[in-house]
């Protein structure tokens, strides 16, 4: 089932999510609609926040494209456990910041722990564009987003376009 994606400044997109403690069948059901949405909007990544859920949820698929085959990932509490010291600058979006984008600093690579839905613990070292979406998407948990990352200019900038936006929307 296709979900509504927030949009900033929802002030749900700067909660801290709540661990999860029991992964059922409505929490399998609810990554498989995360990754429907994901996929729909279009975009490589989603977390629970973003669909209102404050849950330690994402889900992230970097090979899916016209030539690639689908390779998506659900995580239930992702944690970083280490970063290298080398750094990648990615260009970001996000669904939840829609047509805003810049350029972002982070670890070229990640060690990243989670839950999968089957109970089983999983632990994984990400590069390149999976290790900045996996990043990013783990912010999201934590309540933050791509523009605290950049400049203050740049930043101010993309939240008054998005404040315009809200209020266009508010008014429709």
């Amino acid at each position: 089932m296709l979900r509504r994606i927030l949009t900033y400044p929802d002030r749900r997109l700067r909660k801290v999510c709540e661990t999860v403690d029991n992964i059922d069948d409505n929490l399998r059901a609810l990554a498989a609609d995360m990754l429907e949405t994901m996929y729909e909007a279009p975009g490589i990544g989603l977390a629970a926040p973003q669909i209102g859920v404050i849950k330690r949820i994402i889900v992230l698929d970097c090979e899916n494209g016209e030539e690639r085959s689908a390779n998506p990932i659900v995580m239930f509490n992702p944690e970083i456990v280490d970063s290298s010291n080398e750094t990648n600058v990615h260009e970001e979006g996000c669904l939840s910041i829609p047509e805003e984008y810049a350029d972002v600093t982070r670890p070229k690579s990640v060690e990243v722990r989670w839950t999968g839905g089957d109970g089983e613990e999983r632990a994984e070292v990400f590069d390149g564009l999976w290790a900045t979406c996996v990043q990013h998407e783990i912010d999201h948990l934590n309540g933050k987003l791509f523009i605290d990352r950049i400049g203050p200019v740049k930043r101010q900038m993309i939240i008054r376009r998005m404040n315009k936006l809200k209020r266009e929307r508010d008014r429709k």
